[in-house]
């Protein structure tokens, strides 16, 4: 398979770029000051050998600096022990790749078991204890300086906490002055494990860990300010297949089991007090978007899709043959969690969508605006306001560009939800480069756009931190 056979969102980036001033058709307003900084795929492939899936991609940083009204730009892959191996041509211990080559089943075999976690970190960023964090699904979290984004060395948590699997998306909380997030042990009893780290500190404190049978492959939880929920989806992990030496990778490990139910957990935040387990109809999802309590119910918001088709659809295979044709679209899904078990369910979005954000101090509250990757159009993505109190939402699109996730950044005297600009990277087909799109945060009315000097690889996940 030729990578030039792929869109240009999957085609590998081989350039790094060092504090550059982009060009801006618009005007960036003068209050914006802060650095949008995002994680995802830069490279495909290494020495020849191509990669099985768009989670395998090698750790790229990109950064957008702004101040005084402009935006400069640095990416730099992050250099790690995967990067070289996959440099050499033996990419290692990834979503979907394994080891290559005739010494996959001897590595093995000294091992006794299947091979340490990548420290591929791809997928999100972090700051914790005023440290930069590159972050992926399994422990092994990786610093990087802020101003160059060179890689420094292995973030070290200050806990004894033990686990196989981590959040890649810790929720920060500015109300309560922590992070929280999710952890899975395995074991004779697998255990979800529910932490906080308390800003200032690298610590992580156990809130409450959940025994399991059968651990489900879980991407984000639902964070209020009373209540963490984690949605237990009927893909599950086969924790037998990792113990063979011709399994390619933790893909092959999940298993959609039908005729199991989704089950909420709901849990006391303060105490680890499990509230409530019901169970729904079975759904699968990567991406909660916001929780908050309203007298004695938990609302969780999130994407929510029919099955796990999806993550089969974005194997560079499918990928290449089939496009973004072969991805279901994803739901908003509005759940509402009685203190009796009780659940509701309303669709607040008629569209696609993924990738979903909230303003920042509206985390773990009652919020009105969610902005969202629009979906469902041919040759597209766009972007997406969702009003959850009004059930309405505005669409911005443009033909052959595909927009990533986006961020309400509030103006800082705002006193409106919305008041203040979208940023979104997005990505031009026709002409193969990227840009930084600037938008209203009320109206979606683009203010400025800013090429990037090379196209980006589509990416995941990313923060704006504060100057």
């Amino acid at each position: 398979m030729s990578e030039s056979t792929f869109m240009p969102g999957f085609r590998s980036l081989d350039t790094e770029v060092s504090d550059h001033e982009l060009p801006v058709d618009g005007t960036v307003p003068e209050w914006l000051s802060g650095s949008l900084i995002r994680n995802g795929p830069g490279k495909f492939e290494g020495n020849g050998v191509r990669l099985r899936h768009w989670f395998d991609g090698l750790a790229m940083l990109r950064k957008y600096e702004f101040a005084d009204g402009k935006i400069r730009y640095t990416n730099r892959f992050l250099r790690t022990e995967s990067y070289a191996d996959a440099m050499a041509g033996r990419p290692t211990g990834q979503f979907a790749t394994d080891e290559h080559g005739p010494g996959k089943l001897l590595g093995f075999l000294r091992r006794l078991g299947p091979p340490e976690p990548t420290d591929n970190a791809n997928v999100h960023v972090a700051r914790i204890d005023g440290e930069l964090v590159a972050q992926t699904e399994v422990p092994k979290l990786v610093s990087f300086e802020g101003t160059t984004l060179e890689t420094r060395d292995e973030f070290v948590f200050d806990d004894m906490l033990d686990v196989d699997m981590i959040t890649a998306h810790l929720v920060a909380d500015p109300h309560r002055g922590e992070q929280v997030g999710h952890g899975l042990s395995f074991g004779r009893s697998h255990e979800y494990k529910l932490f906080r780290i308390p800003d200032g500190t690298r610590r992580r404190e156990l809130i409450t860990s959940i025994p399991t049978d059968s651990p489900a492959y879980i991407h984000s939880i639902a964070v209020s300010q009373d209540h963490i929920v984690l949605v237990e989806t009927p893909l599950r992990i086969n924790i037998r297949k990792s113990l063979s030496p011709f399994t390619e990778g933790f893909f092959e490990l999940l298993e959609w089991n039908e005729g199991i139910d989704t089950k909420l957990y709901v849990v006391d935040r303060d105490t680890g007090q499990i509230r409530t387990q019901p169970t729904v109809d079975p759904f699968f999802t990567f991406h909660t978007i916001n929780a908050y309590d309203d007298e004695g119910t938990v609302v969780v918001d999130l994407v929510a899709f029919e099955d796990n088709t999806i993550v089969d659809a974005l194997s560079l295979e499918r990928l290449e043959s089939e496009g973004f044709a072969a991805v279901p679209p994803g739901r908003l899904v509005r759940l509402r969690i009685g203190s009796d078990g009780t659940v509701s369910s309303e669709q607040l979005y008629d569209g696609g969508i993924e990738l979903p954000t909230v303003p920042r101090n509206r985390q773990t509250t009652d919020y009105r605006y969610a902005y969202g990757q629009a979906t469902d159009r041919e040759g597209a993505n766009g972007l997406v306001k969702v009003d959850t109190e009004r059930g309405q939402a505005t669409e911005w699109w443009q033909t052959d560009l595909y927009v990533e996730e986006p961020w309400l950044i509030q103006r800082p005297a705002g006193e409106r939800e919305d008041d203040g600009v979208v940023l979104a990277p997005a990505l031009d087909v026709s002409t193969e480069r990227s840009l930084l799109l600037v938008f209203d945060g009320e109206t979606l009315d683009e203010l400025a756009r800013a090429p990037v000097p090379h196209h980006n690889p589509f990416g995941f996940h990313g923060r704006f931190f504060d100057h």
